[in-house]
């Protein structure tokens, strides 16, 4: 499942460089994640990064994009082969 930011997100710029996809961008107001380019970092780490460092726990799963283990794969090695 791709994760999505809140709008209790503060802007703080510290998930953006975290994700190793490339998915966290800044929105109009806040931080925003692209969902086809979110593995949870499935593929990179045990755990998702910017939810690791996101100092006011905004970060949670997205309940419209509920995805497997082994899709969160293939999609981490579909974008890992496109940027190789």
């Amino acid at each position: 499942m791709a994760l999505i930011i809140t709008d209790e997100c503060i802007n703080c710029d510290v998930c953006e460089p975290e994700c190793p996809n490339g998915a966290i961008y800044q929105g109009d107001e806040i931080y925003e994640i692209d969902p086809d380019l979110c593995t949870e970092c499935v593929g990179h780490y045990e755990t998702s990064q910017c939810v690791e460092v996101c100092p006011v726990d905004c970060i949670p799963e997205d309940p419209d994009h509920v995805e497997t283990q082994e899709e969160l794969m293939a999609k981490y090695e579909k974008i890992t082969a496109e940027n190789s």
